[in-house]
């Protein structure tokens, strides 16, 4: 018999901000006892609720079950950003541009985002939540002004529009000196990234689909011509799998050796009252990028998305075993307050009310795991860093391939190679921490 079984779970360091500050979410639903569907989607973040939603689409009437191993929004979906972005955004490379597939690569990230934008008016999710507001991308040294030009160039040669924003453009748009100038393009949609997963959720659930939330798979099986998914209160029977569970996907014992288990890292302050609105000026909502992808991502929020707050992200560790150490944050923390100050000095030393661990997953070459891992197993997982936008084709790609169905989206990742082996232990997490501390270093203004 055939089984995988999952050798860690996950582990979260920190609260999901853009989950906590939307308050409570109303009671999950929680396996009891076993059940038989005809797709059980492992994970229920942008790909497991992105893949469950186009099966809703390919197969309308069909059983579906979502297994999420904590609650909805508190795993990686409530720990990034929220920048769903269109472009190229290659976070290996020096300015963002890609490896030559960046017009179909746009073109995907659209239909991404078009997707998405779907979900919100079909499921009524808030609007405030999916804000196609654009983003910056933020200079602060001559090299980073280069970088900057450099990929404004790439962009126009893809027939992509963009604007150059000077010194005093930046600081009307953020209150902040700390910018010589910024890059701004219009396609980005900024999330509240929890609200909109929730809203996605709660939209799946209202058209028949099963989320059990506290549900982490521990196994699967092979059963004759079905599996058994395995959790802590039940077993789910199916004869179709989808695993869109990131980087997890190697403690299942795929792709083992080949993935680059990172932790990015973030703060959110308390909310901004009257006065420290009004000495930090600026406009009340705005996403920056780093022009270097190793800098730091800086996001205003208003009373829409959650109260008047600013998010800072920067640092990065490596962590083959996927679980956070609080050392790692609290160097982060130290790090997030002197940019936080560098960057606002007319408010330095506001408060940070939370300050969290985010798991994202890399392979060497840039390619996703998107392909069928087993009879009647398919994965949508390793996202690059790009978990919004990748995560959502990822979605969508294996339920297309799990019910047979062909696209764009389907033969994109088709294409795509394997992801390259990655040096041994204990030589890759030394080597690939030393770079990243070297390369946060460099960008350590940015």
């Amino acid at each position: 018999m055939t089984t995988y079984r999952a050798a860690r779970l996950p582990v979260q360091l920190g609260p999901p901000a853009w989950n906590a500050i939307l308050g409570p979410a109303a009671g999950g639903q929680e396996l009891c006892g076993d059940r038989t569907v005809d797709f059980v989607v492992i994970g229920a973040g942008f790909a497991g609720l992105s893949a469950a939603r186009r099966l809703t689409q390919l197969q309308p009437g069909a059983r579906v079950a979502v297994l999420e191993a904590g609650r909805v929004a508190e795993g990686a979906a409530g720990r990034n950003s929220g920048f769903m972005i269109d472009l190229p955004h290659d976070l290996q490379s020096e300015d963002y541009a890609g490896a030559g597939n960046d017009l179909a690569m746009i073109a995907l990230n659209r239909q991404a985002i078009r997707f998405a934008g779907k979900a919100v008016e079909e499921y009524g999710i808030d609007r405030n939540y999916f804000l196609p507001d654009g983003k910056v991308n933020g200079a602060v040294s001559p090299a980073a002004e280069d970088h900057n030009a450099s990929y404004a160039k790439h962009l126009a040669s893809l027939g992509e529009s963009c604007e150059m924003l000077d010194s005093h453009s930046m600081q009307e748009l953020t209150g902040s000196s700390h910018y010589r100038s910024g890059l701004y393009s219009p396609g980005t949609v900024m999330l509240q990234p929890a609200g909109y997963i929730r809203g996605l959720a709660a939209g799946l659930r209202k058209v028949g689909v099963d989320i059990f939330e506290n549900a982490p798979v521990t196994r699967f099986d092979r059963a004759g011509p079905d599996w058994q998914v395995q959790t802590p209160h039940g077993i789910i029977t199916a004869p179709r799998i989808i695993l869109t569970v990131n980087g997890h996907l190697e403690s299942f014992g795929f792709e083992k050796g080949r993935l680059m288990q990172l932790f990015l890292y973030a703060v959110m302050t308390t909310e901004l009252d009257e006065g420290a609105m009004r000495r930090l000026g600026g406009r009340s909502r705005w996403g920056i990028t780093p022009s270097d992808p190793m800098g730091t991502t800086v996001r205003r929020i208003d009373t829409g998305q959650g109260g008047n707050r600013i998010i800072i992200r920067t640092c990065a560790s490596l962590r083959p075993n996927t679980r956070p150490v609080a050392r790692d944050l609290a160097r982060a923390s130290r790090t997030m307050r002197r940019k936080f100050d560098q960057r606002f000095p007319q408010i330095a030393g506001l408060a940070m009310e939370h300050a969290w661990a985010g798991h994202l997953c890399l392979s060497l070459n840039g390619v996703s795991v998107t392909h069928k891992l087993d009879e009647g197993v398919w994965s949508g997982c390793v996202q690059n860093g790009l978990g919004t936008a990748r995560g959502t084709l990822t979605g969508i790609a294996a339920a297309e391939l799990a019910t047979g169905e062909t696209s764009s989206i389907t033969e994109h990742f088709g294409g795509e190679a394997r992801p390259m082996r990655l040096p041994p232990q204990p030589f890759q997490q030394i080597g690939a921490n030393a770079v990243l501390r070297m390369k946060e270093w460099r960008a350590r203004d940015e």
